[in-house]
């Protein structure tokens, strides 16, 4: 089993594995490609996007500057917007479904570090996917870590931490993220 093969079953894997690095490197040069497109260029952006992602939806927007690690592991659905400095780590399944709003500087990780600072110098990490359900406005400067899931009709507030799953039909603002209402 090769590097990215462990990365995708959620197992530890060498971080610096070439393959992996030259598989970073060409996304990141078509990010740059993607953040430095004229913005009034949207069949241009749209274009570079469904190469760079696993799944694109019917329609969709996405804000530049954007970040990722892979883009092949991003899948979103039908009208999804993204506002400026949205990032995704994206060493495992990242979903997000139909008619989603994402603020501005969301930040979406699943990547994972020992937190032995032994092992993590050995550059050994794991993935854990992400998954957002359809009718979601994620608020901006929110931060959602590794393995957690949002379900439908959620609001999250801005600034918030989302460290744990959050159900259908609720609001969940604060660090951690907690719920305060029911949709």
């Amino acid at each position: 089993m090769n590097e990215e093969e462990k990365m995708h079953m959620g197992r530890p894997y060498d971080a610096t594995d070439i393959e992996l690095i030259t598989k970073l490197n060409a996304t990141k040069d078509l990010i740059w490609e993607y953040n430095n497109i004229r913005p009034s260029l949207r069949e241009k952006r749209t274009s570079l996007i469904k190469k760079l992602f696993g799944k694109t939806g019917k329609k969709f927007l996405i804000i530049q500057p954007f970040y990722c690690d892979y883009g092949s592991n991003i899948e979103i659905g039908d009208n999804f917007i993204s506002n400026f400095g949205f990032t995704v780590l994206d060493e495992a399944k990242v979903r997000i479904g139909n008619h989603a709003f994402i603020g501005p500087n969301v930040s979406i990780y699943t990547a994972c570090h020992p937190i032995n600072p032994e092992e993590r110098n050995k550059q050994i990490e794991w993935a854990e996917p992400v998954t957002i359900g359809d009718n979601v406005w994620i608020g901006g400067s929110t931060t959602i870590c590794p393995g957690v899931t949002i379900g439908n009709n959620v609001v999250i507030g801005a600034g918030s931490i989302v460290v744990k799953d959050i159900p259908d039909n609720s609001v969940a603002v604060g660090n951690p993220a907690h719920i305060v209402k029911m949709i």
